[in-house]
């Protein structure tokens, strides 16, 4: 499964619903990838890296939210 990169800007767009989705695909993702590369069938190393960024990047956004939606 490949989930495209998205910017900060994209992501505030989506609901926090859409963006914790999004977290766990992410997360399976990067699960897939560290056993695709433990076992030493990982094609392209650098597509972890931005899996990783991406995640940050969307729980960035996501805590942002949560913390606009306390105050």
């Amino acid at each position: 499964m490949e989930i495209a990169m998205a910017t900060a800007k994209e992501l505030r767009e989506l609901s926090a619903d859409d963006l914790q989705r999004r977290a766990t695909e992410l997360r399976e993702t990067l699960f897939q990838d560290q056993l695709k590369r433990r076992t030493g069938s990982l094609d392209n190393p650098a597509d972890r890296t931005l899996h990783r960024r991406d995640l940050a990047r969307v729980l960035m956004v996501l805590g942002e939210k949560k913390k606009a939606a306390k105050a």
